[in-house]
């Protein structure tokens, strides 16, 4: 029945078989098995598309409930001793899982010797129904959805570039002489062609900016700002270390940058698991998101 409800939720024998840890294959098979049981057929297939019978959809419906509710059953059983066990999955994004999230997982196991965690990082944004996901961690603005949302933190960024290329092409003194300046920028943070600053009396300047090189690597924009390459905005846990040693050079620095909040996000529930919950209470006392400038709230 999990099976079933998961290849009916996802609408794929592969992403459902992904889920359970096993071969496309053996999912058909179990689905076949409860169509031969039942007699009926619980799925309706083409080779672009998988959907639920007329049948398929009442069994759903009962199936989906009975699993809900033995999950509730187990989970308050679970409280009940105390207990954080079963498979966490995680997706956060590639820089921010790198350096801060991975960074927390052997706390998390420590402190729970019964819990698995499987953490997935990407930049794209997961849909975590379909994929089986837990939860994700998501840098940003949140887009309206359905999904609970817990703010555990935020990042904040920081304007630098090399000793070197500042020799050469000089220091901007405002955010508006960004635009005489090749100014790289990370597509898979939300910093697009323009970016905002706030004076000392916390009026909001927007700037556009542009560069000849657009990247989707973290640490390969930071190795072509170290080289002179151009300067760029980045979180200030990942640039830090070169800060502090003199191989990058903050500027701007009077004019902060909005820092952007970092939430945990996990479908609607009744009750929000025990190793959930684990989860995201570490992160809120990780105290911020990366960053000795970054832990401040809103």
């Amino acid at each position: 029945m999990a099976v079933f409800c998961r290849v009916a939720e996802t609408k794929s024998f592969s992403a459902a078989a992904r889920s359970f840890e096993t071969t496309t294959s053996a999912v058909s098979k179990r689905i076949a098995a409860l169509e031969a049981h039942l007699g009926v057929r619980l799925f309706a297939r083409t080779t672009r598309r998988v959907s639920l019978t007329e049948p398929g959809a009442t069994l759903y419906a009962h199936a989906s409930r009975i699993l809900t509710e033995l999950a509730d059953a187990e989970e308050s059983v679970a409280q009940l001793g105390g207990s954080t066990r079963g498979t966490l999955r995680v997706t956060a994004p590639t820089i921010l899982g790198e350096h801060h999230v991975a960074a927390l997982v052997p706390k998390l196991l420590a402190a729970h010797p019964e819990l698995r965690i499987e953490l997935s990082l990407t930049d794209r944004v997961v849909n975590l129904v379909e994929e089986g996901f837990d939860c994700g961690v998501r840098i940003g603005p949140l887009r309206d959805s359905s999904l609970v949302a817990a703010r555990v933190g935020e990042v904040q960024s920081v304007v630098c570039a090399s000793p070197s290329y500042l020799a050469t092409h000089g220091t901007p003194e405002e955010p508006h002489d960004l635009s005489v300046h090749d100014c790289i920028r990370l597509v898979t943070l939300p910093v697009g062609r323009e970016w905002s600053f706030r004076d000392e009396g916390g009026e909001e300047l927007i700037v556009p900016v542009s560069g000849r090189l657009l990247l989707n690597s973290g640490v390969a924009l930071v190795a072509a700002v170290r080289a002179g390459v151009g300067l760029s905005r980045l979180p200030r846990f990942l640039v830090e270390d070169a800060l502090d040693r003199g191989e990058l050079v903050e500027v701007l620095a009077d004019f902060r940058t909005p820092p952007s909040p970092v939430h945990v996000v996990y479908p609607t529930a009744a009750r929000v698991p025990p190793k959930l919950r684990a989860f995201v209470d570490l992160l809120k006392r990780a105290g911020g998101v990366g960053g000795r400038a970054s832990g401040r709230r809103r």
